[in-house]
């Protein structure tokens, strides 16, 4: 029958809304909104905005409704590449997926294809005054460049404030991050192996 991610696949389409999947999951699984809110410790509400297309869930919130489903992460950024030609090998900019929302003050896209290689590359917009409280550590090898703007990231306890031009690596060293400028800084961040 094929793995759950497989079996609710986003629709391929050109305007994919992460709403409508988290929907769908939920309904599969016969769960009521009032228990999806319940569960995820969100109002009823805000899971319904959600799932309207009328707001979007942080990152945060796509772990923990990943994490209820069965699904990965990676599940909700699905690319429909509509050309069979480019499916392995190109992402159109129109037809990429953004994750995130400016309560959690970061807004990601994938920019690989797909996650079936030994790296992903994601576009990383961190709004300004965002920050990341606490460091979390991966083990994972992680590089980024920054393309416009101002980011502080704090590797193994020391904190380095990047520009537009500036470059990082790290691997599996606890890291954090914050924007205390009042623009967002856009980052190419590569992880290996891929996270989500």
């Amino acid at each position: 029958m094929g793995s759950t991610a497989e079996r609710f696949a986003p629709a391929n389409t050109n305007s994919p809304s992460v709403g409508a999947d988290i929907r769908a999951l939920r309904k599969s699984r016969a769960m009521t909104l009032a228990e999806f809110a319940s569960r995820l410790d969100r109002s009823i509400g805000f899971v319904s905005q959600i799932e309207r297309g009328i707001s979007e869930p942080s990152i945060q919130d796509l772990r923990k409704i990943s994490a209820l489903f069965g699904v990965p992460v990676s599940f909700f950024f699905g690319t429909p590449n509509t050309d069979p030609a480019e499916m392995r090998h190109v992402v159109r900019a129109k037809e990429r997926r953004r994750l995130g929302n400016a309560e959690e003050g970061l807004v990601e896209e994938l920019l690989s294809p797909d996650l079936g290689g030994s790296f992903e590359t994601i576009r990383s917009e961190f709004l300004p005054g965002a920050e990341m409280k606490e460091p979390i550590r991966r083990d994972t090898e992680e590089a980024g460049y920054v393309v416009s703007g101002e980011l502080e990231l704090e590797i193994d306890g020391t904190w380095h404030k990047l520009g537009a031009g500036d470059s990082f690596r790290f691997a599996g060293e606890p890291y954090r991050w914050r924007n205390r400028t009042r623009q967002s800084a856009i980052l190419i961040w590569v992880i290996s192996p891929p996270v989500y």
